[in-house]
């Protein structure tokens, strides 16, 4: 890829909603965007594409959450699947980056930021996407 502006949008997939994450234009600084409450597969799809193409999105990744042994576990194959569906549909080939413990770091971060039981429950995917787009972008540059 040139040098050229663009975002990298990160996901952390699950049932029930999808974490999102954004980066920053010069790809150094992840934020959080968005908590998804999922739908169903074709509206979750219009959705991600739309953000895609509101932020000029040109890499996607998306965390896999294996087990502690390197092993897929449950999720990571629904992952894996969900992962097909956006390159067959959105025609952007997402790439997997290994979220094992993001979830309980991205607690620990609303924890000590002394944020409500019932609020974290809203934010820990985002957070967990955040966390996992900063580490990619820390990984990268």
């Amino acid at each position: 890829m040139d040098n050229s502006y663009y975002k990298i949008m990160a996901l952390d997939y699950g049932d029930t909603r999808i974490g999102i994450a954004l980066s920053d234009l010069t790809r150094i600084i992840a934020g959080g965007y968005e908590n998804y409450k999922r739908v169903s597969l074709e509206t979750d799809l219009n959705h991600i594409k739309d953000i895609i193409i509101a932020n000029n999105v040109k890499k996607l990744i998306i965390g896999l959450p294996l087990n502690m042994n390197g092993q897929d576990s449950n999720q990571s194959i629904k992952t894996r699947e969900f992962a097909k569906e956006i390159e067959k549909k959105l025609n952007i080939i997402p790439e997997f980056y290994d979220e094992r413990l993001t979830s309980k770091l991205a607690e620990k971060v609303l924890i000590s930021a002394n944020i409500s039981r019932e609020k974290r429950k809203n934010l820990v995917d985002k957070m967990s996407a955040t966390i996992i787009l900063q580490n990619y972008l820390d990984t990268k540059n």
